[in-house]
């Protein structure tokens, strides 16, 4: 059973006083990717968190398919700065396909077209830990692809990467999101919305200002904030 839609119904995220996510609802249905956007503190990595079920809304409720309290076996969290274990590339991949259930049987072959895929098919007796920024991301994202996901969920995923490295990874998300999988992905590029995003949801101080069509948001925002966040002049 697909974990899409996801449907967050009035959420909010609180750490005592603080608001962190304020009465969000949302809709993530299967489609183009979704990229969410904002300033810094805005909410955007707690917003991915509640999607993939790793932070618990403080008020409000959230569904995956339809239903509540879903393990999370079709889908999958990449972080800003992956953590790679003290094997090689090829064994983290492995490992991943182990968590995800995959037949003993099946791994090698797995193992081989997943790092085919994410173009470190050379690389695979490479430590994970020496390779570069970018190779560990591609990794990460290899493992992430293991669990055969519907929903990926990416916070910032090259944020730390040079223009190549960037490339690179984007690569493997539009060619994910072409195999069906709904990317759902942090950032705070502009110029990565206007490559990869499909729709766009804006978030300033906790609360949801803006979604719509990334072309939409790019060219005629509907607030003063996306206006002015677009333009660049956006201070909180």
């Amino acid at each position: 059973m697909s974990d899409l839609p996801v449907m967050l119904d009035k959420v909010s995220v609180r750490a005592g006083a603080v608001s962190i996510l304020d009465g969000i609802d949302l809709l993530i249905a299967p489609g183009a990717p979704t990229l969410v956007v904002g300033p810094n503190g805005s909410g955007k990595s707690t917003l991915l968190r509640v999607c993939m079920g790793l932070t618990q809304p403080s008020e409000g409720a959230i569904t995956w398919g339809g239903r509540p309290d879903v393990k999370p076996t079709r889908r999958a969290f990449l972080f800003q700065r992956p953590v790679m274990l003290r094997r090689s590339a090829a064994a983290n991949v492995a490992y991943g396909l182990r968590q995800a259930g995959s037949k003993r049987a099946d791994i090698h072959g797995r193992v081989v077209a997943l790092l085919e895929r994410v173009g470190l098919g050379d690389l695979a007796q490479r430590p994970a830990r020496k390779l570069s920024g970018g190779e560990q991301q591609r990794l990460a994202l290899a493992r992430a692809l293991a669990r055969d996901p519907d929903l990926l969920l990416l916070d910032e995923p090259t944020a730390n990467l040079d223009p190549a490295a960037t490339r690179a990874v984007e690569e493997i998300l539009r060619s994910a999101a072409a195999s069906g999988i709904k990317i759902v992905m942090a950032s705070h590029d502009l110029g990565q919305v206007r490559r990869l995003a499909g729709d766009v949801v804006f978030l300033v101080r906790g609360q949801l200002r803006e979604q719509g069509a990334a072309e939409g948001f790019l060219n005629s925002p509907q607030t003063p904030e996306a206006a002015a966040f677009v333009r660049g002049d956006l201070v909180i």
